[in-house]
């Protein structure tokens, strides 16, 4: 029997787009052929969904799932907002949401849990289907807010819960990226700085003007992107630190995600440039 190596799974998982699991097994039951593995592969339905793989999934959910101290939020991708309201991909979603919180999986571990699920859902609905991102939080308290279906915040923390919830709210409109200025790391701090200063160079300002400058949009940046430190939308005139203060509540981690971050979306084409390449052949 021939040795399934790690270049033989990559390969295949290349040309096929089919997850690892699906990959190893097809090998080892082709003796590691690669030509053999994708024939079976087609046969049984795997290489179908593969084959949809190739589609971008920019749409999608984000579902939440929370249970006393744990929270989860799960991105589960499709290609059009179609079928992100389909029921059936609404169970999907949930599925693997509650999986999740089950037993904290990593991303790894639930898409492996559910290649055949997701394999079922694409041969059914026809659409490319990705379990993406996975994030957790935990802490004394947590809480959540889901803006429509694309955006999702999980909050841990102490104190009061409903406060709790009206930060998840600011976090999905503001998106902070850190709790405290301190927890900004030195290199982002550094590049930050290093782009303030060539800007300011560039702007032809004297040295003492332009080093009063770096410092105040150093400032502005570090209120941008840390939580305690951004204008807390429902009361602008207090910063989230005064407010949770205030109402004697704390922030120990949260999460927030957004559909489609980070996906280059493949730009439309007109029906007429549509007519015109299937004319060219």
């Amino acid at each position: 029997m021939a040795i399934v190596t790690t270049a033989l799974i990559k390969e295949l998982r290349e040309r096929t787009a089919a997850g690892i699991i699906k990959c190893k097994t097809a090998l080892v039951e082709s003796d590691g052929c690669i030509e053999l593995a994708i024939e079976n592969m087609r046969k049984s339905g795997a290489a179908k969904a593969a084959k949809k793989a190739g589609n971008i999934a920019a749409e999608g959910t984000i579902t939440i799932k929370n249970v006393n101290d744990v929270a989860v939020l799960v991105e589960i991708n499709c290609q059009t907002d179609f079928v992100a309201k389909d029921d059936s991909f609404t169970v999907f979603a949930n599925s693997v949401a509650d999986a999740a919180l089950t037993s904290k999986s990593t991303i790894e571990e639930l898409q492996a849990q559910f290649e055949e699920a997701r394999i079922a859902l694409v041969t059914k609905i026809g659409e490319n289907i990705s379990i993406r991102r996975v994030r957790y939080v935990q802490g004394v308290l947590t809480a959540s807010y889901r803006h429509g279906e694309r955006i999702g915040v999980i909050v841990a923390g102490a104190g009061d819960k409903t406060i709790l919830q009206r930060i998840a709210m600011h976090i999905a409109a503001s998106r902070p990226e850190y709790i405290n200025p301190k927890d900004i790391p030195a290199d982002i701090i550094a590049k930050e700085q290093q782009i303030q200063v060539e800007i300011a160079m560039n702007e032809g300002k004297p040295h003492g003007i332009a080093e009063k400058i770096v410092i105040g949009r150093m400032n502005k940046f570090i209120s941008e992107v840390s939580l305690l430190s951004q204008p807390f939308i429902m009361e602008p005139k207090s910063s989230v630190g005064e407010f949770l203060k205030e109402k004697n509540t704390s922030v120990s981690n949260f999460a927030r995600l957004e559909v489609g971050e980070g996906i280059e979306k493949a730009p439309k084409i007109s029906y007429a440039d549509e007519i015109a390449a299937v004319q060219k052949g």
